[in-house]
């Protein structure tokens, strides 16, 4: 058996999300997910070398759609098949190569998902109904309700009542310098986003603490990467190991076709989270702006204290502190 090396993943494009197959940069060895030096044919195929690279970064995945006649932030959940299911899945894929050869039942075969969750847009379907990845798994979202507790640290950037989302990006007038503000989700509607932070895949990069948590979203492809090495496995190697721009998850490449290509470290043989990132080398300004709301926030909630330490700047994302 060859071992599974596609993996689903969602981009934003021409404001529309498209789920693509996020297919790897380079081939794999059998039973190791460690890249070997040949690119993959499907990075090939989507023009790899005419992309835009970007930087993968590390969080849950997010997206911005209308629900309940507004903007609203969904949490991604993906549809799994039920434990009998799930072993006919395995003891098939032990004997075929290609998972898409399997036949599935989509109304018996799957876990049961709340009435809210909807399918992620441009999966493959047949007869109407969505079609498995070569996980078997049907990626899609549910609703943030705004006082989730399954979702609690989601709920915690956003703001219905006054429409708006905390957002990690570039300065608009120096690239040089991030910046954290206060973003109408009518201008995020149908985007993808990283939800980072204190409680979400470890912490890697350091926000926050335990008593007073910190997390933003930051929208998926917002960190062009620069100064990229030629695509072969020793450059890239090399690149991720000794230079500064290097010390991130991974790179994602957005092709014009609108799929994805990316390169993990692990898949290179490097460590992943590490003690100083890339993100964390730059300068970070908080530009919330809130007195155009005419409103008072709850007084625990993320915008109030991002509101009470406006227009600071801080030397990197590490060093902001909530305990106001």
């Amino acid at each position: 058996m060859k071992l599974s090396t596609v993996q689903v993943s969602l981009c934003v494009k021409a404001e529309a999300v498209y789920l693509t197959s996020g297919f790897f940069l380079f081939s794999f060895k059998p039973f190791k997910v460690l890249a070997t030096e040949t690119l993959s044919e499907k990075a090939l195929d989507a023009d790899v070398y005419n992309a835009v690279a970007t930087e993968k970064v590390d969080g849950t995945c997010c997206y911005v759609t209308n629900y309940k006649g507004q903007p609203y932030l969904w949490a991604r959940l993906d549809r799994k098949p039920n434990k009998q299911a799930d072993k006919r899945f395995k003891k098939f894929l032990h004997s075929k190569e290609n998972a898409k050869e399997f036949h599935w039942n989509t109304e018996e075969d799957f876990k049961p998902v709340p009435e809210c969750w909807i399918p992620a847009k441009e999966i493959e379907k047949q007869n109407g109904k969505p079609v498995p990845d070569e996980n078997g798994h049907i990626p899609g979202w549910v609703p943030v309700e705004k006082n989730s507790k399954q979702y609690c640290w989601h709920s915690s950037v956003v703001s219905y009542e006054f429409g708006i989302a905390l957002v990690l990006r570039h300065h608009p007038d120096d690239p040089g310098v991030l910046e954290i503000s206060a973003v109408p989700l009518s201008e995020l509607l149908e985007q993808t986003l990283e939800l980072i932070g204190t409680n979400i895949n470890g912490n890697p990069y350091g926000l926050g603490s335990k008593k007073y948590p910190l997390h933003f979203l930051t929208p998926h492809g917002a960190f062009q990467v620069r100064n990229l090495p030629t695509l072969k496995h020793n450059d890239l190697l090399s690149w991720f190991e000794g230079c500064r721009e290097g010390q991130i998850e991974g790179i994602v490449w957005h092709c014009g076709d609108g799929c994805l290509i990316k390169v993990h470290r692990h898949h290179l043989g490097l460590c992943w989270p590490l003690p100083d990132t890339y993100m964390n080398s730059k300068p970070v300004i908080i530009n919330m702006n809130l007195d155009k709301y005419d409103c008072a926030f709850d007084h625990q909630s993320l915008f109030n204290k991002f509101s009470k330490i406006d227009k600071q700047k801080f030397d990197r994302l590490k060093d902001i502190t909530l305990d106001i």
